[in-house]
């Protein structure tokens, strides 16, 4: 059986260099690490591309090649180590209803995630990437997600245009308060959602055919409690979407 020993084995090197978004963007793979992310891309349906464990532990499958301690942990980004480290093939698709979530300017890793993870939770269909935004592919936001990234359908959009549906703005100076659908449902929908800080463009807003506020006591929501809220608010009672 092969067995790695040295943090400078090729493989393992290969590996390290996706934990930079330069490499993850050119070769279109990332990295899961831990057993619970493993296991969420196996109940995706999602095959490792490569798979790394700690010897002796038999995670992962058969094809995932047993590391000695020390080697792993050299391509580990957990300070505390991992037992098991999987390579990914990226999956983007086109921005699809019925619910989906468009991302502005939301350039931290974690939220990013979150978001990720709420959208499983609430059977949104997709969630878009627009200017500004954190790779979801990167060590922090899969961490984040929950495994989420393999199950939720992620895209890129240059142009609101291409987002399906009603476009629906968060903002936080909207005279209206956000308001889940009317029974039966009335077609597609996006959720456009900016950053804490500087929220959604002008254009953007403008483009939207509606704006709508999170009625709040204090000045802001972050992004991903934002989505979370307005994603529970859209589907709560008569869904878009159907129960999972």
């Amino acid at each position: 059986m092969t067995q790695i020993a040295s943090p400078q084995n090729p493989r393992l090197k290969t590996v390290r260099k996706l934990h930079a978004k330069r490499e993850r963007a050119r070769s279109g793979r990332f990295v899961a690490e831990g057993e619970d992310l493993i296991e969420a891309a196996r109940r995706a349906g999602r095959p490792a591309l490569e798979g790394y464990r700690l010897a002796g532990t038999g995670l992962g499958g058969e094809n995932f090649i047993d590391v000695e301690r020390a080697a792993l942990g050299g391509i580990s980004t957990l300070g505390s180590g991992t037992r098991v480290i999987g390579v990914y093939e990226q999956r983007w698709s086109a921005p699809v209803g019925p619910l989906c979530v468009y991302l502005h300017g939301v350039g931290d890793p974690g939220n990013i995630g979150t978001v990720l993870r709420s959208a499983h939770a609430f059977g949104a269909s997709c969630v878009a990437f627009g200017p500004g935004c954190a790779d979801p592919h990167g060590p922090k936001a899969v961490r984040a997600s929950m495994g989420a990234i393999f199950s939720v359908t992620i895209a890129r959009v240059e142009d609101v245009e291409q987002l399906p549906g009603e476009r629906i703005a968060l903002d936080a100076g909207a005279e209206k308060i956000l308001s889940g659908p009317a029974a039966g449902g009335a077609g597609p929908l996006t959720l456009l959602i900016g950053s804490e800080r500087e929220g959604l463009p002008e254009d953007v807003l403008a483009s939207s055919a509606r704006r709508a506020r999170i009625p709040i006591a204090g000045d802001s929501l972050n992004a991903a409690m934002a989505a979370t809220v307005a994603l529970y608010e859209m589907t709560r009672g008569p869904s878009r979407v159907p129960a999972s």
